[in-house]
């Protein structure tokens, strides 16, 4: 699994194969040759040796020890961070010269949404040569990738994530029903071929990690993304959940990251940083339904990423929990991949939950 996740976030160096028309944009990233590309290595440190974490044929632990040590404070805190792409955060949708001087300019864990056409919630789609065709905007993120590769100190690739509730989120890709409409098929073939669809549509447009499936177990029917659920039953959830994360992972295409780990469903607030877990919910439903499908997905699906949830549960945020995350998470689950917190989620343990 640790291999798969590896290759996974250093296969985004490789350029997809376009044939888009030349481009006419007014912020052009034009990239200096470099002579860190060899027959079976990338200089990505560019000190004209091979590094070991350069080299695909060392032990995967060697590599990322050696990554590690080569790493300063800074450029550890920046791939612990998530960037909004264009029009979210980002004001540039490819490279600029000014990308020197910004939080990114040695390296970032994830660019999210970027280029996916969205500006926000009841705002029209946004009208851009870079969002559609597909191999225009594989071509632009595969600049954005050249950056972090060529530009950076160490080289180390950006995660490119979008959303996959009902699909990729993208306005011109496959817009399938939502997770509640179809946990009323009970059919795992569809949800594997929705999962693959998903999957196989993100990596033609340059992204490699889809925030799906949605392991949350709908336990009221107030709550405000009751929608996103595949329903009431943990084991269909289960089920479900298994088939999508197999489908999203199809040959490796891109990663599958299930959330919101956990008890995320049965809140008696907001959807966000309000969202405080029912404190009579006993530690037995909290284990048989919401810990059931998250233990089953990861140990049969093999899903590369877990997204962390907004609330707290008994008195104790989600995302900064170490028992959640780590003794459960990676103890008794096993899981071996990444953990990556929801929206503003850590943010929020100071501004909302006041744990820090």
């Amino acid at each position: 699994m640790k291999k798969q996740l590896f290759y996974c976030l250093l296969s985004c160096t490789s350029l997809c194969s376009i044939t888009g028309h030349a481009l006419e944009v007014s912020k052009t990233y034009v990239p200096k040759k470099k002579s860190m590309y060899h027959k079976e290595w990338i200089d990505f440190n560019k000190n004209g040796r091979k590094d070991i974490y350069e080299d695909p044929k060392a032990p995967l632990n060697d590599r990322i020890e050696d990554l590690l040590s080569q790493m300063t404070m800074e450029e550890k805190t920046c791939q612990m961070v998530t960037l909004y792409g264009y029009q979210r955060v980002l004001k540039d949708s490819l490279p600029t010269p000014d990308w020197k001087n910004q939080l990114w300019k040695d390296g970032i864990g994830a660019i999210d949404e970027h280029l996916n056409a969205f500006r926000g919630w009841g705002v029209p789609p946004m009208q851009n040569e870079l969002v559609w065709p597909a191999s225009n905007h594989a071509w632009a993120l595969n600049e954005v990738q050249r950056f972090f590769v060529e530009e950076t100190r160490l080289g180390i690739p950006a995660d490119f994530t979008n959303e996959g509730i009902r699909g990729v989120e993208n306005y011109i890709a496959t817009n399938f029903p939502t997770q509640l409409a179809l946990g009323h098929t009970w059919n795992r073939e569809l949800i594997r071929q929705v999962g693959y669809i998903t999957g196989r549509e993100a990596r033609l447009l340059g992204y490699t990690n889809v925030y799906a499936p949605i392991l949350d177990v709908g336990r009221d029917q107030r709550w405000g993304r009751y929608e996103e659920v595949y329903g009431e039953s943990p084991y269909l959830v289960a089920e479900l959940g298994i088939a999508m994360g197999k489908g999203l992972q199809t040959d490796m295409q891109v990663a599958s990251t299930a959330k919101h780990f956990i008890a995320y469903s049965n809140n008696k607030g907001a959807r966000e940083g309000f969202a405080r877990v029912d404190p009579q919910m006993s530690w037995r439903e909290v284990e048989n339904i919401h810990a059931y499908p998250f233990t089953r997905v990861i140990q049969e699906a093999g899903i590369l990423g877990v997204m962390s949830s907004y609330n707290d549960y008994d008195g104790f945020p989600i995302q900064s929990s170490y028992y959640w995350l780590t003794q459960r998470l990676r103890g008794t689950m096993g899981f071996r991949g990444y953990v990556v917190s929801d929206s503003d989620a850590v943010e929020y343990l100071y501004s909302k939950h006041k744990t820090a």
